[in-house]
């Protein structure tokens, strides 16, 4: 798809001047050239053009707010002036896989001065002696070079200053779900410590039918501990408790 058509689909009917992030990848740029894209884009804070075989950088329009542009995996090899000239504000590029083959050609580059990350993996200027400490010299405003910083600490994996997500967090209210998830662990917590309670409650219960039994079953230890005759005596004494009667009747007939 060429580069003009694919920029209709990405405004989807909106204003250019709606847009902040667009995203070209793998369309076909009008002899080596950006298509399309104007000024009008003056909101534009992320252009990506990633392996659209750019030859050239030249008609970039002049995007003020643009703050990270992705140019990987195309066939640029100079005429980095441009960035300075159009992209003033920008922060984060990526030549990664571009015909760019000496330190020299970076130079331009100097200009940006709010230039933060610059990445060339697969140029062949990565492949000169010295090349790190030669770029940190030359662009003394970078932190990271093809995403690690001097002391060769990787970047992290997002920019919240560059992504806009310091704003979007308040927006969104992702503090305040954070707030609602620790209140569900309160709940479940509250729960956790009543399931508790009633197990208790459960065993206290239990224990108490166990004495019961307990106690029932040493009385009738006791019985079997005593001798056969005083276990007999017993037994005969309880007989004549339960029948008074027949004791009476006994005295009668003797009589």
């Amino acid at each position: 798809m060429e580069m003009k058509k694919r920029l209709n689909l990405e405004l989807r009917n909106k204003k250019p001047a709606e847009v902040k992030e667009l995203v070209l990848d793998n369309c076909r740029s009008d002899d080596g050239k950006i298509g399309g894209l104007s000024s009008d884009f003056e909101n534009l804070e992320f252009l990506s053009m990633i392996n659209v075989n750019l030859l050239s950088v030249s008609n970039l329009p002049k995007l003020n707010k643009l703050r990270k542009l992705e140019l990987s995996d195309n066939r640029i090899s100079g005429g980095l002036e441009v960035l300075a000239e159009k992209t003033p504000n920008l922060t984060h590029l990526n030549l990664s896989g571009n015909k760019i083959k000496d330190i020299n050609t970076l130079e331009p580059l100097k200009k940006l001065s709010h230039l933060r990350s610059l990445d060339l993996f697969n140029c062949e200027v990565t492949t000169l002696i010295s090349y790190r400490d030669s770029i940190f010299t030359l662009l003394p405003q970078l932190t990271y070079l093809d995403g690690f910083d001097t002391n060769d600490k990787e970047a992290p994996d997002s920019d919240p200053e560059v992504d806009g997500l310091e704003d979007e967090y308040d927006e969104n209210g992702e503090g305040e779900e954070e707030d609602e998830e620790d209140e569900e662990e309160l709940d479940e917590d509250a729960v956790d410590d009543e399931e508790d309670e009633e197990d208790l409650d459960g065993e206290e219960e239990e224990d108490g039918v166990d004495d019961e039994e307990e106690e029932e079953g040493e009385d009738e230890d006791d019985d079997e501990d005593l001798p056969q005759g005083e276990k007999r005596k017993r037994e005969i004494e309880d007989e004549g408790e339960d029948d008074p009667d027949e004791d009476d009747d006994d005295d009668e007939e003797d009589d």
